[in-house]
């Protein structure tokens, strides 16, 4: 039987995990909201100074020359805004993750102490039922063992990727950069 006091604990550390999730949610979309506001700012004051050095330009081949070097840094700045947003969401990802961990380890604690106490008061020969609830128990515990470290590890692998191909992107575009050439065409 469960007491009230059993139920009021219990109703109370849901409302706590909902207030944790709540907070963490919260806690990502202000930093997301403080990410894309910082990246506006420095978008627009770029495009002004960049406005500026086009409309500055003497003769076609420095439009050109100052049009290239501008993509660059453009470029970069847009790998580093995605960067900085799948950092978010990642920590996000495992702020969560490990809030429901903790949950369906105390679920799972909660219901072993539960058969545990049902076992007692079963009547005889039910042991072998209760043994079988046990493994069950146990083998579901280490398929989800399983599936969160293989999640992990795709978690992991995709942030290389990410690295990866960041990397790749900054390079391509210094690669594809023109030098900075001091002739000029007549």
């Amino acid at each position: 039987m469960t007491t009230p006091e059993q139920i009021v604990a219990a109703n109370k550390a849901h409302v706590e995990t909902l207030l944790t999730l709540a907070n963490t949610a919260f806690a990502s979309a202000e930093r997301i909201a403080a990410l894309n506001l910082n990246t506006a700012r420095a978008v627009l004051e770029d495009s002004v100074a960049a406005a500026k050095s086009l409309l500055a330009a003497k003769d076609a081949q420095e439009l050109v020359t100052l049009n290239t070097a501008l993509a660059q840094p453009l470029v970069e700045k847009a790998v580093a805004y995605s960067r900085s947003l799948y950092e978010i969401s990642s920590q996000t990802q495992e702020e969560v993750s490990k809030l429901f961990e903790a949950q369906i380890a105390e679920a799972n604690k909660t219901f072993a102490a539960a058969l545990d106490k049902a076992a007692k008061s079963a009547p005889a020969g039910s042991d072998v039922a209760v043994a079988a609830v046990k493994s069950a128990i146990a083998a579901a515990n280490s398929a989800y063992d399983s599936v969160t470290k293989a999640a992990k590890q795709v978690a992991e692998i995709a942030e290389a990727n990410v690295a990866a191909a960041t990397s790749a992107t900054v390079k391509a575009v210094s690669a594809s950069t023109p030098a900075k050439t001091t002739k000029k065409v007549a």
